[in-house]
């Protein structure tokens, strides 16, 4: 037998911390909005007008919506139901947390005993909150709103339950549908080789082809101000971290200043 006496310590896993973004989504407010436009204003010296350099606008951009908006906390979700969380529940829990950590600090009994009764106070708040939430989604399941998001709710678990990847059919050259795994695979494996194969129309070379030289035209700033409602809110940025929602804010400053870049480019 060997004796011997060992420390052990034991050192916390650092959690990878997620990237931490703009709050842009709260452009959707118009309070949000405004607000934004006057910091942005302030901080071009009083100007309406963009100025031409896209990275100083850029940057300027970026800057305005971090002091605005907020920035997200770089923290990872938990993986927890929790939609149903009150104020008083967050409070409780919170509370909870300090206590632990105060009685990890300094291990009397006095601190485990208030970090004991915090522990069965938010197990009782917590459930009177998921009681009370699971009553009004019952009540509103009796009204036709409710009965609405009831179907859509189904119909989104039954595509998350879906086998994206598994194709039980397909159609060959003549249309008709084909069934067997085996004739699935042959199908798939002539329209890849075809795909890949045949020569793209858009590589064909013509030859004696005269190239002529003419005037383009500038893109208008109506183009640019279609082109803008066309665009769908929401969507995840780019490498410039600019999204959509900016320049439908900035409004006719906005096409005034792309038109111009776009133009530029062209």
């Amino acid at each position: 037998m060997v004796v011997c006496r060992m420390t052990l310590m034991v050192c916390k896993t650092k959690r990878s911390k997620i990237e931490k973004k703009t709050k842009w989504w709260k452009l959707k407010k118009e309070e949000c909005c405004e607000e934004f436009r006057q910091k942005l204003r302030q901080a071009l010296g009083g100007q309406v007008v963009l100025t031409d350099d896209w990275e100083t606008t850029a940057e300027v951009i970026r800057e305005t919506g971090r002091k605005v908006l907020g920035v997200s906390s770089g923290r990872r979700k938990e993986d927890k139901e929790t939609w149903w969380w009150n104020e008083e529940v967050q409070d409780s829990i919170q509370r909870k947390r300090l206590a632990k950590k105060k009685w990890d600090m300094d291990r009397t009994e006095e601190n485990r005993q208030e970090y004991k009764e915090l522990q069965h106070r938010v197990k009782r708040e917590v459930s009177k909150a998921k009681q009370k939430a699971y009553e009004e989604l019952y009540t509103r399941l009796d009204t036709r709103e409710g009965e609405k998001d009831l179907y859509r709710l189904a119909r989104q678990r039954d595509r998350d339950g879906k086998d994206v990847q598994q194709v039980r059919v397909i159609k060959d050259r003549d249309g008709r549908v084909l069934t067997s795994e085996e004739s699935v695979q042959r199908r798939w494996k002539e329209y890849f080789e075809e795909l890949m194969n045949e020569e793209n129309e858009r590589e064909k070379r013509v030859e004696g082809v005269n190239s002529v030289e003419q005037k383009v035209d500038k893109i208008r700033k109506d183009e640019v101000r279609k082109a803008l409602k066309r665009m769908k809110s929401g969507k995840a940025v780019g490498p410039d971290d600019i999204p959509v929602e900016v320049w439908k804010c900035l409004g006719e400053a906005a096409v005034e200043f792309l038109a111009s870049l776009f133009n530029r480019v062209l």
